[in-house]
Protein backbone atom coordinates (compact mmCIF):
# COMPACT_ATOMS: atom_id res chain seq x y z
CA UNK A 1 0.00 0.00 0.00
CA UNK A 2 1.44 3.68 -0.61
CA UNK A 3 1.73 5.86 2.19
CA UNK A 4 -1.31 7.74 2.80
CA UNK A 5 -1.23 11.43 1.68
CA UNK A 6 -2.12 14.04 4.74
CA UNK A 7 -2.36 17.10 3.44
CA UNK A 8 -4.92 19.16 2.14
CA UNK A 9 -7.31 18.21 0.04
CA UNK A 10 -10.57 19.50 -1.37
CA UNK A 11 -12.09 16.37 -2.55
CA UNK A 12 -11.44 13.02 -1.99
CA UNK A 13 -12.65 8.84 -3.42
CA UNK A 14 -15.59 7.71 -1.63
CA UNK A 15 -17.86 4.41 -2.89
CA UNK A 16 -21.26 5.21 -2.63
CA UNK A 17 -24.59 4.16 -3.77
CA UNK A 18 -27.12 6.31 -5.58
CA UNK A 19 -29.50 3.44 -5.03
CA UNK A 20 -29.86 0.63 -2.98
CA UNK A 21 -29.14 -3.03 -4.29
CA UNK A 22 -25.79 -5.77 -4.84
CA UNK A 23 -22.65 -4.69 -6.07
CA UNK A 24 -23.62 -3.58 -9.29
CA UNK A 25 -25.33 -0.88 -7.40
CA UNK A 26 -21.89 0.73 -6.07
CA UNK A 27 -19.47 3.46 -7.63
CA UNK A 28 -16.81 5.35 -6.72
CA UNK A 29 -17.55 9.15 -6.67
CA UNK A 30 -15.85 12.39 -5.97
CA UNK A 31 -16.85 14.21 -2.54
CA UNK A 32 -16.21 16.83 -0.90
CA UNK A 33 -13.32 16.40 2.50
CA UNK A 34 -15.15 16.21 5.63
CA UNK A 35 -13.73 18.63 8.22
CA UNK A 36 -14.05 17.00 12.28
CA UNK A 37 -16.09 18.59 14.76
CA UNK A 38 -15.63 18.45 18.49
CA UNK A 39 -15.00 15.13 20.01
CA UNK A 40 -14.42 13.89 16.33
CA UNK A 41 -11.06 13.09 14.44
CA UNK A 42 -10.82 12.75 10.65
CA UNK A 43 -8.88 9.73 9.49
CA UNK A 44 -6.92 9.22 6.15
CA UNK A 45 -8.13 5.54 5.43
CA UNK A 46 -5.58 3.12 3.61
CA UNK A 47 -7.28 0.08 4.40
CA UNK A 48 -11.47 -0.92 4.20
CA UNK A 49 -12.01 -4.57 5.08
CA UNK A 50 -15.40 -6.28 3.67
CA UNK A 51 -18.23 -8.35 5.71
CA UNK A 52 -21.17 -10.43 4.61
CA UNK A 53 -23.11 -7.53 6.48
CA UNK A 54 -22.14 -4.71 3.99
CA UNK A 55 -23.91 -5.77 1.58
CA UNK A 56 -26.74 -7.49 3.49
CA UNK A 57 -27.60 -3.79 4.77
CA UNK A 58 -27.61 -2.14 1.64
CA UNK A 59 -29.22 -4.91 0.03
CA UNK A 60 -32.69 -2.79 -0.28
CA UNK A 61 -34.45 0.35 1.26
CA UNK A 62 -36.31 -1.60 4.03
CA UNK A 63 -33.30 -3.51 4.91
CA UNK A 64 -30.87 0.08 5.14
CA UNK A 65 -33.94 1.27 6.95
CA UNK A 66 -33.37 -1.03 9.97
CA UNK A 67 -29.73 0.43 10.40
CA UNK A 68 -30.52 4.13 9.76
CA UNK A 69 -29.08 4.62 6.54
CA UNK A 70 -30.60 6.42 3.61
CA UNK A 71 -29.18 7.55 -0.03
CA UNK A 72 -26.81 8.68 -0.52
CA UNK A 73 -25.41 5.51 1.26
CA UNK A 74 -21.77 4.83 1.57
CA UNK A 75 -20.08 1.07 1.93
CA UNK A 76 -18.11 -0.94 4.49
CA UNK A 77 -17.65 -0.78 8.27
CA UNK A 78 -14.04 -1.77 9.17
CA UNK A 79 -11.17 0.68 8.31
CA UNK A 80 -7.14 1.30 9.13
CA UNK A 81 -5.81 4.51 8.59
CA UNK A 82 -3.54 7.47 9.98
CA UNK A 83 -5.50 10.60 11.91
CA UNK A 84 -4.34 13.04 9.75
CA UNK A 85 -7.04 16.20 11.44
CA UNK A 86 -7.78 16.20 15.35
CA UNK A 87 -11.27 18.38 16.49
CA UNK A 88 -11.74 20.30 19.46
CA UNK A 89 -12.11 18.88 22.63
CA UNK A 90 -10.52 15.58 21.53
CA UNK A 91 -7.75 13.74 23.79
CA UNK A 92 -6.00 10.16 23.29
CA UNK A 93 -5.54 11.10 19.96
CA UNK A 94 -3.05 13.32 17.70
CA UNK A 95 -2.28 13.91 13.76
CA UNK A 96 0.00 10.92 12.95
CA UNK A 97 -1.79 7.99 15.11
CA UNK A 98 -2.26 4.78 13.26
CA UNK A 99 -5.78 3.98 14.14
CA UNK A 100 -8.35 0.74 13.35
CA UNK A 101 -11.90 0.49 14.09
CA UNK A 102 -15.56 0.43 12.30
CA UNK A 103 -17.74 3.51 10.40
CA UNK A 104 -21.23 2.15 9.82
CA UNK A 105 -21.51 1.81 5.70
CA UNK A 106 -19.13 4.46 5.44
CA UNK A 107 -15.03 3.21 5.71
CA UNK A 108 -14.55 2.80 2.04
CA UNK A 109 -13.60 5.97 1.52
CA UNK A 110 -10.47 8.28 1.70
CA UNK A 111 -11.19 9.87 4.32
CA UNK A 112 -13.95 9.16 7.03
CA UNK A 113 -14.89 11.12 10.14
CA UNK A 114 -14.96 9.06 13.65
CA UNK A 115 -16.31 10.16 17.15
CA UNK A 116 -13.48 9.25 19.69
CA UNK A 117 -16.74 8.54 22.02
CA UNK A 118 -19.04 6.53 19.43
CA UNK A 119 -19.53 3.48 18.70
CA UNK A 120 -19.50 2.03 15.36
CA UNK A 121 -22.90 2.36 15.01
CA UNK A 122 -23.55 5.84 16.48
CA UNK A 123 -20.18 8.08 14.95
CA UNK A 124 -17.78 5.24 14.52
CA UNK A 125 -15.04 3.88 16.81
CA UNK A 126 -11.21 3.89 16.59
CA UNK A 127 -9.09 2.20 18.70
CA UNK A 128 -4.86 2.61 18.17
CA UNK A 129 -3.57 0.14 15.77
CA UNK A 130 -0.81 -1.95 17.89
CA UNK A 131 2.69 -1.68 16.43
CA UNK A 132 3.53 -5.34 14.96
CA UNK A 133 -0.52 -4.94 13.29
CA UNK A 134 -0.25 -3.55 9.56
CA UNK A 135 -3.23 -1.80 8.40
CA UNK A 136 -4.18 -4.18 6.03
CA UNK A 137 -5.07 -6.40 8.86
CA UNK A 138 -6.22 -4.14 10.86
CA UNK A 139 -8.75 -2.91 8.51
CA UNK A 140 -10.33 -7.10 9.29
CA UNK A 141 -10.69 -6.93 13.10
CA UNK A 142 -13.63 -4.80 13.92
CA UNK A 143 -16.97 -6.66 13.01
CA UNK A 144 -15.23 -10.62 12.60
CA UNK A 145 -13.37 -9.94 15.30
CA UNK A 146 -16.63 -8.36 17.80
CA UNK A 147 -18.64 -11.13 16.39
CA UNK A 148 -16.35 -14.15 17.04
CA UNK A 149 -15.38 -12.86 20.33
CA UNK A 150 -19.48 -12.41 21.39
CA UNK A 151 -19.87 -16.15 20.12
CA UNK A 152 -17.46 -17.48 22.37
CA UNK A 153 -18.67 -15.64 25.42
CA UNK A 154 -21.73 -17.33 25.04
CA UNK A 155 -20.32 -21.20 24.78
CA UNK A 156 -17.35 -20.20 26.90
CA UNK A 157 -15.10 -22.97 25.81
CA UNK A 158 -12.37 -24.66 27.50
CA UNK A 159 -10.05 -27.34 27.70
CA UNK A 160 -12.37 -29.91 27.99
CA UNK A 161 -14.61 -29.01 25.19
CA UNK A 162 -14.93 -30.12 21.82
CA UNK A 163 -16.69 -27.37 19.55
CA UNK A 164 -17.90 -27.36 16.35
CA UNK A 165 -18.36 -24.05 14.33
CA UNK A 166 -20.16 -23.99 11.04
CA UNK A 167 -18.87 -21.44 8.44
CA UNK A 168 -15.34 -22.05 10.15
CA UNK A 169 -13.23 -20.51 6.91
CA UNK A 170 -15.17 -17.30 6.73
CA UNK A 171 -14.41 -14.02 8.11
CA UNK A 172 -15.91 -14.41 11.69
CA UNK A 173 -14.50 -18.16 11.76
CA UNK A 174 -11.13 -17.14 11.09
CA UNK A 175 -11.14 -15.58 14.50
CA UNK A 176 -13.34 -18.29 16.57
CA UNK A 177 -11.41 -21.23 15.47
CA UNK A 178 -8.12 -19.36 16.64
CA UNK A 179 -9.58 -17.64 19.77
CA UNK A 180 -11.30 -21.59 20.92
CA UNK A 181 -7.74 -23.11 20.16
CA UNK A 182 -6.53 -20.48 22.68
CA UNK A 183 -9.02 -21.22 25.10
CA UNK A 184 -7.88 -24.76 25.01
CA UNK A 185 -10.54 -26.74 23.22
CA UNK A 186 -10.31 -28.85 20.24
CA UNK A 187 -12.38 -27.63 17.51
CA UNK A 188 -13.32 -28.83 14.50
CA UNK A 189 -14.61 -26.58 11.72
CA UNK A 190 -17.17 -27.18 8.80
CA UNK A 191 -16.58 -25.70 5.43
CA UNK A 192 -16.56 -27.26 1.63
CA UNK A 193 -13.70 -29.72 0.36
CA UNK A 194 -11.61 -26.80 -1.15
CA UNK A 195 -11.20 -25.32 2.29
CA UNK A 196 -9.98 -28.35 4.21
CA UNK A 197 -6.44 -27.01 4.31
CA UNK A 198 -7.10 -23.80 5.21
CA UNK A 199 -9.18 -24.69 8.31
CA UNK A 200 -5.98 -27.14 9.55
CA UNK A 201 -3.86 -23.96 9.33
CA UNK A 202 -6.14 -22.57 12.12
CA UNK A 203 -6.12 -25.08 13.99
CA UNK A 204 -9.33 -26.96 13.10
CA UNK A 205 -10.25 -30.40 11.68
CA UNK A 206 -12.37 -30.02 8.81
CA UNK A 207 -15.04 -31.79 8.34
CA UNK A 208 -17.28 -31.25 4.66
CA UNK A 209 -20.95 -29.60 5.69
CA UNK A 210 -24.00 -30.76 3.89
CA UNK A 211 -26.26 -33.88 4.23
CA UNK A 212 -24.35 -36.45 6.52
CA UNK A 213 -23.13 -33.73 8.64
CA UNK A 214 -24.05 -35.39 12.12
CA UNK A 215 -22.67 -38.45 11.22
CA UNK A 216 -19.58 -37.28 9.84
CA UNK A 217 -19.04 -35.59 12.59
CA UNK A 218 -19.76 -38.49 15.01
CA UNK A 219 -16.92 -40.23 13.59
CA UNK A 220 -14.54 -37.63 14.24
CA UNK A 221 -15.48 -37.20 17.41
CA UNK A 222 -16.98 -40.39 18.85
CA UNK A 223 -16.62 -38.60 22.41
CA UNK A 224 -19.54 -35.93 21.65
CA UNK A 225 -19.45 -32.54 20.94
CA UNK A 226 -19.43 -30.16 24.08
CA UNK A 227 -20.82 -26.61 22.12
CA UNK A 228 -21.36 -25.35 18.67
CA UNK A 229 -20.90 -22.13 17.24
CA UNK A 230 -23.45 -21.58 14.09
CA UNK A 231 -21.50 -18.85 12.00
CA UNK A 232 -23.39 -19.03 9.00
CA UNK A 233 -26.99 -20.15 9.27
CA UNK A 234 -28.93 -22.56 11.30
CA UNK A 235 -27.60 -25.59 9.50
CA UNK A 236 -24.68 -26.20 12.76
CA UNK A 237 -27.47 -25.70 15.34
CA UNK A 238 -29.72 -27.99 14.11
CA UNK A 239 -26.61 -30.93 13.88
CA UNK A 240 -25.68 -29.17 17.27
CA UNK A 241 -29.29 -30.95 19.05
CA UNK A 242 -29.02 -33.82 16.95
CA UNK A 243 -25.55 -34.27 18.65
CA UNK A 244 -26.77 -33.72 22.19
CA UNK A 245 -25.48 -30.26 22.75
CA UNK A 246 -27.76 -28.39 25.05
CA UNK A 247 -29.01 -25.05 23.76
CA UNK A 248 -26.90 -22.92 26.26
CA UNK A 249 -23.71 -24.24 24.73
CA UNK A 250 -24.91 -23.34 20.72
CA UNK A 251 -24.99 -19.63 19.36
CA UNK A 252 -25.53 -18.57 15.54
CA UNK A 253 -24.66 -14.94 14.45
CA UNK A 254 -26.65 -15.15 10.92
CA UNK A 255 -29.84 -16.16 12.34
CA UNK A 256 -32.87 -16.68 15.25
CA UNK A 257 -33.67 -19.86 16.62
CA UNK A 258 -36.15 -20.10 19.45
CA UNK A 259 -33.84 -21.51 22.64
CA UNK A 260 -30.70 -20.38 21.06
CA UNK A 261 -28.72 -17.05 22.40
CA UNK A 262 -27.73 -15.58 19.61
CA UNK A 263 -24.36 -13.39 18.95
CA UNK A 264 -23.01 -9.95 17.34
CA UNK A 265 -20.73 -7.67 17.87
CA UNK A 266 -22.92 -5.14 19.83
CA UNK A 267 -22.73 -7.91 22.94
CA UNK A 268 -19.18 -8.28 22.99
CA UNK A 269 -17.29 -7.46 26.41
CA UNK A 270 -15.19 -4.70 26.97
CA UNK A 271 -11.81 -4.82 25.60
CA UNK A 272 -12.43 -8.13 23.79
CA UNK A 273 -11.29 -6.49 20.28
CA UNK A 274 -8.21 -4.60 21.96
CA UNK A 275 -7.24 -7.88 23.13
CA UNK A 276 -7.82 -9.73 19.52
CA UNK A 277 -5.39 -6.67 18.21
CA UNK A 278 -2.82 -7.64 21.07
CA UNK A 279 -3.10 -11.26 20.12
CA UNK A 280 -2.45 -10.49 16.24
CA UNK A 281 0.19 -8.41 16.96
CA UNK A 282 1.99 -11.17 19.75
CA UNK A 283 2.04 -13.67 16.72
CA UNK A 284 -0.57 -15.88 18.54
CA UNK A 285 -3.53 -14.94 16.10
CA UNK A 286 -2.95 -14.46 12.56
CA UNK A 287 -5.58 -13.15 9.83
CA UNK A 288 -5.25 -14.92 6.42
CA UNK A 289 -6.28 -11.93 3.93
CA UNK A 290 -8.08 -13.73 0.61
CA UNK A 291 -8.04 -10.75 -1.36
CA UNK A 292 -7.24 -7.25 -1.89
CA UNK A 293 -8.67 -4.99 -4.43
CA UNK A 294 -8.14 -1.09 -5.22
CA UNK A 295 -11.07 1.09 -4.68
CA UNK A 296 -11.63 1.36 -8.31
CA UNK A 297 -12.21 -2.66 -8.11
CA UNK A 298 -14.94 -2.18 -5.96
CA UNK A 299 -17.90 -4.35 -7.68
CA UNK A 300 -15.35 -7.29 -8.12
CA UNK A 301 -14.37 -7.17 -4.41
CA UNK A 302 -18.26 -7.22 -3.09
CA UNK A 303 -18.99 -9.75 -5.49
CA UNK A 304 -16.15 -12.01 -3.94
CA UNK A 305 -17.57 -11.21 -1.10
CA UNK A 306 -20.96 -11.93 -1.52
CA UNK A 307 -20.19 -15.00 -2.99
CA UNK A 308 -19.52 -16.33 0.91
CA UNK A 309 -17.34 -18.86 -0.38
CA UNK A 310 -13.99 -16.88 0.59
CA UNK A 311 -11.46 -18.40 2.89
CA UNK A 312 -10.12 -15.39 4.64
CA UNK A 313 -11.09 -11.68 4.75
CA UNK A 314 -11.32 -9.33 1.54
CA UNK A 315 -9.92 -5.60 2.01
CA UNK A 316 -10.02 -2.71 -0.20
CA UNK A 317 -6.72 -0.36 -0.44
CA UNK A 318 -6.51 3.36 -0.64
Amino acid sequence: MKEPDVTSAATGRAVRFEAFGGPEALGVREVPVPHPGPGQIRVRVTAAGLNPMDWFMTSDAETAARFGLSLPCGFGTDYAGIVDQVGPGVTGFAAGDRVFGGVLSRAVADHVLVDVAGTIARGGEALHTPDGVDDRTAATLAIAGRTAAAALAVVDPGPQDTVLIGGAGGGVGVFAVQLARLAGARVIGTGSATSADALRDLGAEPVTYGDGLADRVRALAPGGVTAVMDLHGTDTVRVGRELGVPDERITLIAAQVDGITSANGATTTPGALEEIARLVAAGRIRVPIAATFPIERIRAAAELQAGRHVHGKVVIDL
